[in-house]
C-alpha cells in the first residue's frame, strides 16, 4: 500500500515538475528566438541604413541610371558580415540598380523586415537558404525619393537557435529524469511519518487484542462454569468474584487506552490554570503514606515549604505521579524505601521518584516508556499490569513541553524524573 502510494506521489510530482518544465522550456525558447531576432534586426536596420547613406546622394540625381561610381560594396561596406542582394528602387517602386539577384523590376515587399528561403548562386539551384530582407524607404527631408532593399544569411542565428534546440532536446529529458528521481526520494520521505504511524497502529492494536483476549476468556470460561448447576455455593461465588475482578482489569486497560487517544498533542494554554506543585504531591504524599506499611515498605516525602507555581491541569499531574508512585510500590520488595522529591532547578520544577527496589536491566531502559512494554511480564499480570502507565505518564509530562527520564541499575533500584518548564 506505501509503495504504491510512494509510486503515486512521485508520478504526480514527476507530472506537474514536468510539465513546468515544458512549459518553462518552450517559453524560454520562445522568448530566446524573439530577442536573438530582435538584436539581429537592429544590426541588420543600422547597416542598412549606413549602406543606403552612402548611395543616397547618387540615387537622388536624375541621370542616376547610368552613372557607375564606386558601390558600398566595392568600397568595403558589408552587412552582418555577409550580403545576398541589394537593390535600389525609385520613389515608383521600380528597379534601378542590383547587387546579387535582382527578382523582378518592380518593389512587392512592403517596407519592414521579411523572412524569406532564396536560392544559392543561381536562379536554378537547388541549394536554398534562409535570410532576413529589409525594405527602408528613402527621404530627402520629408520626399519620398525610393527605397533600399537588401537581405543577409540567417546563418549565425539559426546556429545560436540550433545550439539552443540541442541543449533544450537533450536537457530537458534528462532534467525530467533527475525530477522523478527527486519525486521518489520525497515521496518516501513523506510516507515515512505515515508509515511509522501505521505501523504503531499495527502494534498499538495488536497489544490491546492481546491484552483483552486473556481477560476476555477468563470471563467466558468463569461465566460457563458459573451457569452449571451449583454444586457447591462457595465455588460459585468464587466464580463470579474472578469475573468481576477480570471486569474491573479490562475497564482499567480501556480507561487508560481511551486516555491515550485523548490526550494526544500538545495542551491549550487557555484551558490551564495556575496551580501549586507542593500541594498536589503533599496530598498524594498522604495517600501512598498510608498505603505503605500495607506493603511493609517505608515512604518518605521531600517536598519544599514554600509555593511552586505553574500553569497545569492538575489531575493530569497527579496521573503522571501516580502512575510513578505505583510501578515504584509495585517493583520495591518489602522493607524496601520509596522517595518522592520535588524542588527547582534552572527554570523548571523537578520531580523525582526513587526507590531501592529490583531495577531495570540495561536493555530494557530504551523501551521502558513504550505502550504495552514490560520488563517482568509474569509480574507485571501478577500485580494488574498492561505496561501502559509510564507512556501515560511520558505522554502527560511531554504535553507540557516536560521531559521524564529514568536512571537505573539491576537489583539496586531507579530513579524517575519529570523536569517541567516553569512558566505562568
Amino acid at each position: 500500500m506505501f509503495d504504491r502510494s510512494r509510486r503515486n506521489l512521485a508520478h504526480w510530482f514527476a507530472l506537474s515538475m514536468g510539465g513546468i518544465l515544458f512549459a518553462f522550456a518552450g517559453v524560454g525558447y520562445c522568448l530566446s528566438v524573439e530577442e536573438q531576432l530582435r538584436v539581429f534586426d537592429d544590426e541588420l536596420f543600422s547597416q542598412s541604413k549606413t549602406f543606403a547613406a552612402k548611395t543616397q546622394y547618387s540615387l537622388y540625381q536624375s541621370q542616376w541610371q547610368n552613372q557607375r561610381g564606386q558601390t558600398p560594396v566595392e568600397s568595403g561596406v558589408t552587412l552582418n558580415g555577409e550580403l545576398m542582394y541589394a537593390r535600389w528602387y525609385n520613389s515608383n517602386k521600380q528597379l534601378l540598380q542590383f547587387i546579387g539577384s535582382s527578382s523582378g523590376k518592380q518593389l512587392t515587399a512592403e517596407p519592414g523586415f521579411k523572412t524569406l528561403e532564396t536560392p544559392i548562386g543561381s536562379q536554378s539551384s537547388s541549394t536554398k537558404t534562409w535570410v532576413r530582407q529589409v525594405t527602408l524607404p528613402i527621404l530627402e527631408g520629408k520626399v519620398l525619393i525610393g527605397y533600399f532593399q537588401t537581405a543577409v544569411p540567417m546563418n549565425s542565428l539559426r546556429i545560436n537557435l540550433n545550439q539552443a534546440r540541442l541543449f533544450l532536446t537533450f536537457g530537458v529529458p534528462v532534467t525530467f529524469g533527475v525530477i522523478g528521481i527527486t519525486g521518489w526520494f520525497l515521496g518516501g520521505l513523506a510516507m515515512r511519518p505515515s508509515l511509522r504511524a501505521y505501523q504503531q497502529l499495527q502494534q498499538f492494536t495488536a497489544d490491546a487484542s492481546h491484552e483483552l483476549r486473556a481477560p476476555v476468556a477468563t470471563v467466558l470460561s468463569n461465566a460457563q462454569v458459573a451457569l452449571m448447576p451449583p454444586e457447591d455455593p462457595v465455588e460459585q461465588r468464587l466464580r463470579l468474584q474472578n469475573i468481576a475482578q477480570t471486569a474491573k482489569s479490562m475497564s482499567t486497560l480501556i480507561n487508560d487506552l481511551l486516555f491515550l487517544s485523548r490526550h494526544n498533542g500538545s495542551l491549550a494554554e487557555t484551558g490551564l490554570k495556575p496551580v501549586d506543585l507542593c500541594e498536589i504531591l503533599r496530598s498524594l504524599a498522604q495517600e501512598f503514606a498510608t498505603q505503605a506499611p500495607a506493603q511493609n515498605l517505608n515512604f518518605d516525602a521531600h517536598l519544599p515549604e514554600h509555593r511552586i507555581m505553574l500553569k497545569a491541569d492538575a489531575n493530569l499531574l497527579k496521573q503522571a505521579v501516580i502512575n510513578l508512585l505505583t510501578n515504584a510500590f509495585k517493583y520495591t520488595p518489602a522493607d524496601g524505601k520509596v522517595q518522592l522529591y520535588l524542588f527547582t532547578q534552572s527554570h523548571s520544577a523537578v520531580i523525582q521518584v526513587k526507590d531501592n527496589g529490583i531495577g531495570i536491566p540495561s536493555s530494557d531502559l530504551p523501551h521502558i516508556f513504550d505502550r504495552f512494554y514490560r520488563v517482568d511480564t509474569v509480574r507485571s499480570r501478577q500485580t494488574g499490569g498492561f505496561g501502559l502507565g509510564l507512556a501515560i505518564a511520558q505522554q502527560i509530562v511531554q504535553r507540557y513541553g516536560g521531559q521524564i527520564t529514568v536512571n537505573s541499575i539491576l537489583g539496586q533500584g531507579s530513579t524517575f524524573q519529570i523536569s517541567l518548564p516553569l512558566k505562568l
